[in-house]
């Protein structure tokens, strides 16, 4: 499939954030920089990462030599059963999940810079498909990415998780700018500090973050005494992956559940990492973690975490009914069962996640409340009654209508229409109808419009969002971050597309001066140097041995990548 028919596919709501691959827009300088960090790390992964991650490039359509183009991707991937897309930069969690779920891999388009050759605080493309795709063949890691998403959109997010994902978000983009100063980083840096040490409980979403990281990007397998990496941070990055092997700094932690406990900082190497015993193990202790998340567990305590994210989220009947919106209120009985429920402003109804027709948010533009339970000599719930059954009960439309939780709320009014779908009742809507409890607080009053009941006996499940995506979007995506590099000298350019060109041949004597120039005019440009040691031209190879040799001295970042250079040859 090709990048459009691929995007085509995808639900209307995510499509906006996918992107276009423009591959002639990569530079032969971003070539080169995709070949360094892919030999060295290669190279340095060989005994180390687990033995699936060089078969893993293979097989998703990863070489060494070129950045990879998304079709080349998807022709590998297809056949393992996944797809990929590109997208710019960071995108909205929940959205990121999303498609995790869909079995869809999310690339960032760009390609880091060599400013930023060992660590990119943006995401970028060498760390989405050479640190996350490889892992796919392997068919317990794959589900388990696949269960990850499906857990992870359904995780009930806070005000204060999209703050910090905004806060990462801007600082990612400050570090990968060239024009931005030490102060704008610096104040970045500050905010999400400030963000990080709030006195607030971890949400869901939150402490699922915190089980992504210490296990997608930053896993170990094995045993904490042998153990290889298959975290994407961790292969994705020339010096992390080298340094989380001492053991004497950066301590190894059999991974258990109890991982979320632990915060993380993406402004620093990571301290301790956890190793998990297998792939298999990964879906275990997610599961586990699933287990205590509000979509598993329902009922008036998941209504409450709700209530405290103050997010729009979704609470589910055993109807099926769904109600999603801001929840602000859920009333109990005397044993800790939700009898009624209210959101404040747009509220959707839904069912099997499609939004039931006429109960949109524009309708439900002010919020919604209904009862929960069971009504008085009712053996079952409401929804199950046939029509001719709810005669029978003196439940008829068009006439005046009393219902009696056994909660004691009663509802009294006019019944005008029942919305059934799937032989059951969904929606009451009544005209002249008054709500009260059982102490006679008014739920609702006639006078504000008609009354649209909710049937179902029992919430069991609550999750983050909306049913009905398409017809609710919450997250748009947002204005295109293009970073300002620096300007590419076109003669600069020239001599890496000739480098490439040449390698293992020898230049001419046009070519050679070309190249000669070139490093005549940026004697900094280390790169360029480096390609040019695998032309098979002995007296040019000495030269940059030399001019390299010479760079080493200037500074510790330039002496590690000549050092890395000339340790290859």
């Amino acid at each position: 499939m090709t990048q459009q028919e691929i995007i085509n596919s995808l639900p209307g709501h995510l499509r906006p954030f996918v992107k276009t691959q423009h591959y002639a827009s990569y530079t032969a300088r971003d070539q080169a920089v995709w070949r360094f960090v892919m030999k060295h790390l290669t190279r340095q992964l060989k005994n180390s990462a687990h033995p699936v991650y060089l078969e893993g490039l293979q097989r998703t359509g990863i070489a060494l030599d070129h950045i990879p183009s998304i079709d080349e991707m998807n022709q590998c991937l297809a056949r393992l059963g996944w797809r990929a897309v590109v997208v710019d930069g960071f995108i909205p969690p929940a959205i990121f999940m999303e498609f995790q779920a869909l079995k869809v891999l999310v690339i960032a388009v760009d390609m880091r810079s060599v400013d930023h050759i060992f660590y990119t605080p943006a995401p970028d493309i060498l760390h989405e498909s050479a640190g996350h795709a490889p892992f796919i063949v392997d068919i317990d890691y794959a589900e388990f990415l696949q269960s990850f998403g499906e857990v992870g959109m359904k995780a009930i997010a806070t005000r204060a998780d999209l703050d910090q994902y905004e806060a990462i978000r801007k600082l990612s983009i400050l570090k990968e700018c060239p024009d931005s100063t030490a102060k704008e980083i610096e104040a970045a840096e500050a905010e999400l500090v400030r963000l990080g040490s709030l006195d607030e409980r971890p949400s869901e979403a939150a402490l699922l973050t915190r089980l992504h990281w210490w296990t997608v990007e930053y896993g170990l397998v094995g045993s904490v005494d042998d153990y290889r990496i298959f975290g994407a941070g961790l292969l994705s990055s020339l010096g992390e992956s080298a340094n989380c092997l001492d053991d004497k700094t950066v301590k190894k932690i059999p991974l258990t559940v109890n991982a979320v406990t632990t915060a993380y900082d993406i402004t620093r190497e990571q301290p301790q990492l956890f190793v998990t015993r297998s792939c298999k193990h990964l879906s275990q202790v997610l599961d586990e973690f699933a287990e205590s998340m509000c979509f598993r567990r329902g009922g008036a305590e998941a209504l409450k975490v709700a209530i405290g994210a103050a997010s729009t989220c979704t609470a589910r009947y055993d109807s099926g009914m769904q109600v999603s919106g801001v929840f602000c209120e859920v009333l109990c009985d005397a044993v800790g069962n939700a009898t009624y429920l209210r959101t404040v402003g747009p509220t959707q109804l839904a069912y099997g996640d499609r939004e039931i027709i006429g109960h949109g948010v524009d309708y439900h533009a002010e919020g919604f409340g209904s009862p929960i339970g069971h009504l008085k000599d009712f053996s079952r719930c409401l929804s199950l009654y046939t029509i001719d059954e709810l005669k029978a009960h003196d439940i008829n439309i068009g006439e005046r209508v009393t219902l009696e939780y056994l909660s004691g709320i009663t509802v009294e009014g006019v019944l005008e229409q029942v919305h059934r779908q799937d032989h059951r009742n969904l929606v009451l809507s009544f005209a002249d109808c008054c709500v009260q409890d059982l102490h006679g607080r008014i739920l609702f009053d006639p006078a504000w419009g008609n009354y649209d009941l909710a049937v179902g006996s029992a919430i069991n499940s609550v999750y983050g969002g909306v049913a009905d995506r398409e017809k609710l979007q919450l997250y748009k995506p947002t204005p295109a971050t293009e970073t300002p590099r620096t300007a590419c000298d076109p003669s600069l350019m020239a001599a890496y597309r000739l480098a490439a060109e040449l390698k293992g041949q020898t230049p001419d004597n046009a070519q050679r001066q070309q190249l000669q120039e070139a490093l005549s005019q940026d004697p900094q440009e280390w790169l360029l140097r480096a390609e040019l040691l695998e032309l098979a031209d002995t007296s040019l190879q000495k030269q940059i041995v030399n001019e390299l040799t010479a760079l080493g001295e200037q500074s510790a970042e330039l002496a590690r990548l000549t050092e890395m250079v000339l340790d290859s040859q």
